[in-house]
């Protein structure tokens, strides 16, 4: 696995895969193409630019922030560090249901209002340029995952199965990331696979399929409930459960395309 390089190497990178020439994202993004051109030269990036650009680019804006290597901005963060208890049964179980139902649950996240936030989220500290690993996992403990909750939901949305421990060690860079599990984030975040592995430095074999329709409404379900508070959070939870009748008394693991 090749080192990650800057963000500048990186937003270079996506600008092409965009077909985008400078001045594009620079107007679109209502920033000054001087201020994109001394990131693409090496200068570290601003936050505002961060936040404009970030829509240009199809991205959530603390995606971005995560993969420049600088601190998310509290507003931010999830809603409710609390809430982390119940973010991934909400994907888990809406799995389980037909399409309309999950479209039903998606609903119900977007309808509730929003509360304030209880106090300031902190995700779990990573070891100092923890590399590629932990900026992934960091991506997935800003959608409220703790490492037991990743290891859940990735087994049941997607083939990989690994231990919460070993997501503490890849997120601390002390295993690297492999094609698989790059292309499985990817799925959980609602991420592109190949800009996934682009991003991380990751050398995918072969070119992935979509991701199953499961796995896309699981990366919208686990977005959408950043916003909720923990009590919000149960509630969804509860209700995803109930939807499931008298079949939630279990996961099928990897369940979608299976």
């Amino acid at each position: 696995m090749a080192e990650h390089p800057g963000f500048g190497v990186t937003l270079t990178w996506l600008l092409d895969r965009r077909d985008l020439r400078v001045q594009e994202p620079a107007d679109r993004a209502g920033s000054m193409t001087t201020e994109v051109r001394a990131v693409l030269a090496g200068e570290t990036p601003g936050e505002g630019l961060l936040r404009r650009i970030a829509p240009v680019l199809g991205f959530h804006a603390v995606d971005l922030f995560i993969v420049a290597g600088r601190a998310v901005p509290d507003d931010l963060a999830p809603l409710d560090a609390a809430a982390e208890r119940w973010a991934p049964y909400i994907a888990m179980d809406a799995v389980h249901l037909p399409a309309s139902e999950r479209r039903e649950l998606l609903q119900l996240v977007r309808s509730l209002p929003q509360e304030e936030r209880p106090s300031v989220f902190t995700a779990k500290r990573l070891a100092s340029d923890a590399g590629p690993g932990g900026r992934v996992i960091r991506m997935l403990q800003y959608r409220n995952l703790d490492r037991l909750g990743m290891a859940k939901l990735l087994a049941v949305v997607t083939p990989t199965y690994l231990s919460a421990a070993t997501y503490g060690v890849i997120g601390s860079g002390g295993a690297e990331l492999t094609p698989r599990l790059v292309t499985d984030c990817a799925a959980v975040l609602g991420i592109d696979a190949r800009e996934l592995a682009g991003l991380t430095g990751v050398d995918l074999c072969e070119v992935p399929p979509p991701a199953a329709p499961e796995a896309v409404d699981a990366a919208a379900l686990l977005w959408e409930a950043r916003r909720l508070s923990a009590a919000q959070a149960q509630h969804v939870a509860e209700v995803a459960r109930s939807m499931r009748g008298d079949c939630a008394n279990g996961y099928f693991i990897n369940l979608p395309g299976s």
